[in-house]
């Protein structure tokens, strides 16, 4: 997957501006893919000569003008034709598994500090996706949000970040339960 896609995927919800994909990323799509605001802005520069989306400016006072972005027919087939394809398989590149992987007596402490970092860390991004979980229900339960048939994938995709935090936090607490301090 590009990041062509993941933005892609995220204007299908509606108009953009750079900052508010940089600022929607962090709270929808950060759970499985990430991008600096550079980046995202190089992409969006490039998608738009490949006429995958449009871009209109509004001018503002006292601000730098404001370009918002949508897709283009070529964008929506695009997405279709990624959505359509089998993805590949999920490779896990963890530094974190990698130094607890390592770890010996005298880098033990070390590994303790980076877990309880990623426990902290992780435990943040889970109360941010639950609380946009209940915002995004409204309300309503589980089950009779779906059968709306509204924003189902963004949803799901909330739901898979939920369960990957959930997770970690589960796997952290049981590495600091684990080695001793």
């Amino acid at each position: 997957m590009a990041l062509q896609d993941a933005i892609l995927a995220a204007l299908t919800t509606g108009e953009y501006s750079g900052y508010d994909l940089a600022k929607s990323f962090d709270v929808t799509v950060a759970n499985f893919w990430t991008a600096t605001p550079q980046q995202l802005y190089r992409e969006l520069d490039k998608m738009q000569e490949a006429g995958l989306i449009v871009a209109r400016t509004i001018e503002q006072e006292k601000r730098p003008n404001k370009r918002m972005y949508t897709l283009t027919d070529a964008g929506r087939s695009a997405l279709r034709d990624f959505a359509s394809r089998s993805p590949k398989p999920t490779a896990i590149r963890d530094e974190l598994l990698v130094q607890v992987e390592a770890m010996d007596t005298e880098t033990a402490p070390a590994v303790r500090v980076n877990v309880q970092r990623m426990l902290e860390a992780s435990e943040a991004k889970l109360k941010r996706y639950e609380k946009r979980r209940e915002h995004l229900l409204a309300g309503r339960t589980e089950k009779s949000f779906l059968a709306a048939g509204v924003s189902i994938g963004s949803y799901l995709t909330l739901a898979r970040g939920i369960a990957f935090e959930a997770e970690n936090v589960r796997w952290c607490e049981f590495v600091l339960a684990a080695v001793p301090e």
